[in-house]
């Protein structure tokens, strides 16, 4: 198949986006088939190049975010209905559409071709954040883009029930995949444990942007529990707050690849604060490295953390909770070995390439209805 994945976000940018992305560009290199990528351009200092993609990159014009430039809009440009008609797609691939997918599907309705769109980001929740209003029309927006769309994946139970109750149809669940290689709990480092609490104790962590619909400052309370170490991996807008809100924490910044797996291995405890995640990424990147998971009870941790299996999941945006679900993980080592074992067990077989498979299945019966309908 000849697919061209018209995504929000890609390396070198560092989100469940563009890691998505690049992962299914990978795996249908992997499988023989022909990808094409449309995504934003990035700043020309930003580290790492397409070279490195594992198949050709088309970069279309972009502003970043006012206060926050690692997050790239594009602007209005023929470059994604010429990449889709020059790469002569069969089918193309919308990641997250907002913006730029909207374009890539506005070309596909145009080119009479298939188009599946993956549902990623809680963009209403983003509008609730950032601006207090905006939902409606966020959702308005999605539902003209997945409307269009012949598929909409969705990536959690929770996420399937909010776009049908907001009108989305042709919905179907498909998670993602975790690197079990790369994530494992053999990568915990005692000189690393060490160097992050010089004085022992239980090390709590936080890994992901550092934004405010990401609710980083609900560790606050964490941080003053005895004992117990914060490090928080990450960077973003909030930053400099957040260094002021959680005293005694650990910034790391933004760490990726195997230092990035190295830190995961030897935390004790990953708490993870945002409410309004359709999937978490980092949840199943701590299972797979054996760490109990503390996480809110919505959006994709629900589908993820097994409550008092694999960690524990507590009311959203309550800082008395997280604090005392992490207390008692804190104080219970056998409890937290235990819970990262089933953790470990649970993602076993979420590889990328068997999620990689279940899209190109869904690519293949998207592509069988559309000559159906022809014939």
């Amino acid at each position: 198949m000849r697919v061209v994945i018209v995504t929000e976000s890609f390396p070198p940018d560092v989100n469940g986006v563009a890691h998505t992305a690049l992962q299914t560009a990978r795996h249908l290199v992997c499988r023989g088939h022909d990808p094409l990528v449309v995504a934003p351009a990035v700043p020309a200092s930003a580290p790492g190049t397409d070279a490195d993609a594992p198949c050709p990159v088309v970069r279309v014009p972009s502003l970043g975010l006012p206060g926050y430039p690692q997050v790239r809009v594009a602007l209005p440009s023929r470059r994604v209905a010429a990449a889709i008609a020059a790469h002569r797609a069969d089918l193309v691939h919308l990641a997250s559409p907002f913006v730029l997918g909207v374009r890539g599907m506005t070309a596909a309705t145009r080119l009479g071709l298939p188009a599946v769109a993956v549902y990623q980001t809680d963009l209403a929740g983003y509008a609730r954040t950032y601006m207090g209003a905006g939902e409606s029309a966020a959702w308005r927006r999605l539902r003209a883009v997945h409307g269009a769309a012949d598929r909409t994946l969705a990536p959690s139970t929770a996420a399937v029930r909010d776009l049908e109750a907001h009108g989305i149809g042709r919905i179907r669940l498909w998670g993602r995949g975790v690197d079990t290689e790369r994530f494992r709990p053999e990568l915990r480092d005692e000189a690393l444990r060490r160097e992050l609490a010089p004085g022992g104790g239980t090390i709590v962590g936080y890994v992901g942007r550092l934004a405010p619909e990401k609710r980083v400052d609900l560790l606050a309370g964490v941080c003053e529990l005895p004992g117990v170490r914060v490090v928080v991996v990450g960077d973003g807008p909030s930053e400099p707050g957040l260094r002021a809100a959680l005293p005694g924490a650990v910034f790391l910044g933004r760490r990726t690849g195997a230092d990035l797996a190295r830190i995961f291995a030897s935390l004790d405890v990953f708490a993870h604060t945002g409410p309004y995640e359709t999937f978490c990424q980092t949840v199943q990147e701590a299972m797979a490295s054996g760490v109990p998971v503390v996480a809110p009870a919505v959006g994709g941790p629900l589908d993820l953390v097994a409550h008092r299996t694999t960690g524990l999941l507590v009311p959203p945006c309550d800082p008395d909770a997280l604090r005392t679900a992490v207390a008692s993980l804190a104080g219970a080592p056998a409890l937290r070995t235990g819970y990262g074992r089933a953790g470990r067990a649970a993602v076993e077989r979420r590889t990328w390439e068997a999620i990689g498979d279940e899209l190109i299945g869904h690519y293949r019966e998207v592509l069988r209805e559309r000559t159906a309908v022809a014939a």
